[in-house]
């Protein structure tokens, strides 16, 4: 009897270290998803800046139904990818802020 009460705090000292090496772990899984994150709304905004150049440069060529076309779908991209880029942007704010609260628990 005695035996097993020894062995039960250390089992559960054992189970303990492992759920924060999980958490340790699954924090260091966050971050770099953060990270990778913020790196793809960087370039989506290098993207945003290359398309809206892009749009200016075109409004300059002379008054074409094509090229008012291509103006147009242009604009529509950069739309697109504004509304991607903010929901990134969202995207990394609201798993940091969980990232956060996890670390703060540990």
């Amino acid at each position: 009897m005695k035996e097993q009460k020894e062995r039960a705090p250390s089992g559960l000292a054992k189970l303990n270290i492992d759920l924060q090496k999980k958490n340790i772990e699954l924090l260091q899984a966050v971050h770099s998803l953060a990270d990778n994150i913020n790196n793809l709304t960087q370039r989506m905004d290098n993207l945003v800046s290359i398309f809206e150049e892009a749009a200016k440069n075109v409004g300059n060529v002379e008054e074409d139904n094509k090229v008012k076309e291509l103006a147009n779908k242009l604009e529509e991209l950069l739309d697109q990818n504004k509304s991607l880029a903010n929901g990134l942007i969202t995207l990394e704010r609201y798993i940091r802020s969980k990232s956060l609260e996890t670390g703060k628990r540990l």
